[in-house]
């Protein structure tokens, strides 16, 4: 199951609350992309995800300039 949350346009800490709420209504193991165009969020995605036991699949980037971070929800 994977969803999609476009971030984009969003400043700090908007994309990671963002996704927090998201993933918070999701099952474990479930996939969230999330679009963000942020530069802060470079560094804020990856730290929220290990800070809250959510896998970072991949960091990569997308269309205009966004990033695409592909996250597992955890358990």
């Amino acid at each position: 199951m994977t969803e999609r949350l476009d971030a984009t346009g969003l400043l700090c800490p908007l994309p990671v609350l963002k996704a927090r709420k998201r993933l918070a209504t999701m099952p474990p193991g479930a996939v969230l992309e999330v679009l963000a165009d942020d530069p802060a969020a470079v560094v804020d995605m990856p730290h929220f995800c290990a800070e809250q036991g959510h896998e970072l699949l991949s960091q990569e980037a997308g269309q205009g300039g966004a990033l695409v971070y592909r996250i597992r929800r955890g358990g």
